[in-house]
């Protein structure tokens, strides 16, 4: 067994078992075509094990605190999908040049207070930030959750991430690529 393997069987046990904020049971997994049809509407490919979480074990629904946004397809009453999420924040950030939002940091976790746990799509191990909107500025507002997701997923499953209760007071290291992420690239 692969260590992915390992880790989304992991998941899978701690999913069916940890139920965040009220749900009583996982959503099914996306529909095969979904991760597709996702891919198209951001522009860029979603990491692999991202890919497998919401395709192999539930389309959103687990993970710490609210838990994995859906990835594409929501009902009215749900919560935004992570693409929709996506989506509308690189929009309204291109309305004020000091709130851009990075290009391929997807929103994947809702923390409540606008707080989103994002995964760098564009960067190899993928490594999951944290988005603090309640920073004095958007340079500010960005910390590394963890070196990458299988990191992230694990903290899940041990109990020890920063939200954790035993944890109050960690430090995360702010995301030194917010500048070079959202700088324009002028146009000849």
């Amino acid at each position: 067994m692969t260590a992915n393997e390992q880790l989304l069987s992991q998941v899978r046990t701690k999913a069916a078992n940890d139920h965040p904020w009220g749900h009583t049971s996982l959503p099914a997994p996306a529909a095969p075509d979904t991760v597709s049809r996702a891919e198209a509407a951001l522009g860029f490919r979603l990491p692999e094990l991202l890919a497998d979480l919401y395709l192999r074990i539930a389309d959103g629904g687990f993970g710490p605190e609210y838990g994995l946004l859906p990835l594409l397809d929501n009902s009215p009453s749900e919560e935004s999908s992570a693409v929709a999420e996506y989506l509308d924040r690189r929009g309204w950030s291109s309305d004020d040049p000091d709130w851009l939002w990075p290009e391929g940091v997807l929103p994947i976790s809702h923390w409540g207070c606008g707080m989103f746990a994002c995964v760098d799509c564009l960067t190899p191990h993928s490594p999951v930030l944290l988005y603090e909107p309640n920073a004095d500025d958007a340079e500010h507002a960005w910390y590394v959750d963890a070196p990458g997701l299988d990191d992230w997923l694990r903290t899940w499953i041990a109990g020890t991430g920063w939200y954790e209760e035993t944890n109050e007071g960690m430090d995360l290291t702010p995301w030194d690529s917010f500048r070079t992420r959202t700088t324009k690239t002028p146009t000849p």
